[in-house]
């Protein structure tokens, strides 16, 4: 049975409910039952972990039997699991809902698997409405499901001959400015940026994502990983965001926290010592290598240990675009078990 014209709107109208919503570890999901004739009875959201999910936030503001033969439209597929809330999926069931629309399969393991409940229990069930815009909103959230983290990019520049500075220090700049232009959009795509607290004393970053010299409008919230004081006049504390930090070197950990936040794209930007960790630790999904035509030569090099002993224990990545920037080329990079080595 084809979408109706009704059951469109009625999405649209879900994908911005679902953004009232937190970011988590939860996706963001918005609902609405429709009667018979398309018109809305009732609309809700996901608040949060713990909270009703979009669903039942719907029904919940419906008399008893409202439901019954109506049409519930979702954003992601009904839940079919148990946590802090029952299952979605059920909830539909009982309320004698005869069809549901949504958007996006669920991903998950436990979570997966509302639609073909509801099937078994006689409700028409049409997936696939406005997938492409659902999945822009909760694109990122899936991606950390199927992690069990958030994607982290790892980026660096360097010289041809793999210096990430010169061997007094200094270090702007090896790329040009349209190599600098690339790091900033890619910056403001992110969810957050991570340094550490050497970058941070170092070179007193900013953290922000630039057009030229204005504040673009995304802004990536500034993480700083290490033991040492970030100074009280430090740049990046007048960030539009609140800084987050973390006096550990546990990056599993740093991760899972980023992830409770709603981060689920993360920006590693933090020196060589930075990188080499989330390299070495199996945590970087993609690497971003913005290479200079220079030779500085010296000690001072992009990456440091990674873990690799010997050539066979080497970490061969797959180039997934080679993009020039100036008289730079930048290196995109995928690690052959998106993170899970």
């Amino acid at each position: 049975m084809a979408h109706s014209p009704a059951e469109r709107q009625a999405m649209q109208r879900a994908l911005e409910l679902a953004r009232r919503g937190p970011r988590s570890r939860n996706p963001q999901v918005g609902a609405l039952i429709l009667s018979p004739d398309g018109d809305v009875l009732a609309e809700g959201w996901h608040r949060g972990a713990g909270t009703a999910h979009a669903e039942v936030d719907a029904l919940s503001h419906l008399p008893e039997g409202a439901a019954r033969g109506a049409t519930a439209i979702v954003t992601l597929e009904p839940c079919n699991h148990t946590g802090r809330t029952g299952p979605c999926s059920e909830a539909l069931i009982r309320a004698g809902v005869a069809r549901v629309v949504y958007a996006l399969d669920d991903p998950g393991e436990t979570s997966g698997g509302g639609g073909d409940r509801l099937r078994a229990a006689g409700v028409d069930v049409e997936p696939g409405l406005l997938r492409d815009e659902a999945r822009e909103l909760i694109g990122p959230w899936i991606t950390a499901m199927r992690l069990g983290r958030p994607h982290v990019t790892v980026k660096w520049a360097q010289s041809l001959d793999g210096r990430a500075a010169a061997a007094d220090g200094s270090s702007q700049w090896i790329t040009g400015p349209a190599a600098r232009a690339d790091v900033h959009a890619r910056r403001a795509a992110a969810d957050a940026i991570v340094v550490g607290t050497g970058t941070v004393l170092a070179d007193d970053p900013a953290l922000t994502a630039r057009d030229g010299d204005a504040l673009r409008a995304e802004q990536p919230v500034p993480v700083v990983i290490g033991a040492r004081e970030t100074p009280a006049d430090a740049a990046l504390r007048r960030h539009p965001h609140e800084p987050l930090f973390y006096d550990t070197h546990d990056l599993e950990f740093v991760l899972a926290d980023l992830w409770d936040h709603g981060l689920h794209r993360v920006f590693v930007e933090g020196g060589p010592t930075l990188a080499s960790a989330f390299i070495a630790a199996g945590c970087a999904d993609t690497v971003l290598a913005y290479v200079a035509p220079v030779l500085l030569g010296g000690p001072r090099l992009a990456l440091t240990d990674v873990g690799v002993p010997s050539i066979d224990a080497a970490i061969r990545l797959a180039v997934t675009d080679r993009i020039p920037l100036g008289d730079d080329t930048l290196y995109v990079c995928e690690t052959p078990t998106e993170g899970a080595r």
